[in-house]
Order: structure tokens, then C-alpha cells, then sequence
């Protein structure tokens, strides 16, 4: 095995280990969405206040799942030389 079939194995690898982040996001919305239909079943009226803290709180753990998705792009098309 040359470096560079080294480094190549290592960048999937490396890809690979990026993507993991879109698992803890999925995790993390999961968990979300379950505590949320529980406050909401609890306590009717306050679910508009409850969603927009919901979404906020969705949308910040997306971006570590996008994050990861870049690192992985990067890892694999431009890579390092």
C-alpha cells in the first residue's frame, strides 16, 4: 500500500465519520418532537410558545447534521493533498 491509497482510505473513513453527526441529530430532533407532544398534551395552551422554541431548537441541531454533510463533502471532492 502506497501513502496516497493510505490517504484515500483515510479521507472515506474521515467521510465517514462526519456523516455520524446527522445520527445525533436525528436523535436529538427525536428526542425533541417526543418532549414536546408531551408538553403539549399536558398543557394545551401554551403549544405556541412551545413550537417556536421547538423549531428553533430543530433547526440548530440540523446544522450539525449540514455541518457534518460538508465535512464529508469536502473529506471526499477536495481533499487534502
Amino acid at each position: 500500500m502506497t501513502g496516497a491509497e493510505f490517504i484515500v482510505g483515510m479521507r472515506a473513513v474521515g467521510a465517514g465519520l462526519a456523516v455520524i453527526a446527522a445520527l445525533g441529530a436525528g436523535v436529538g430532533i427525536g428526542n425533541a418532537t417526543s418532549s414536546l407532544l408531551k408538553s403539549i398534551a399536558r398543557q394545551p395552551e401554551a403549544s405556541g410558545k412551545l413550537m417556536s422554541t421547538y423549531f428553533i431548537g430543530c433547526a440548530l441541531a440540523e446544522t450539525t447534521a449540514i455541518y457534518g454533510l460538508l465535512i464529508s463533502f469536502i473529506l471526499l471532492f477536495v481533499g487534502i493533498s
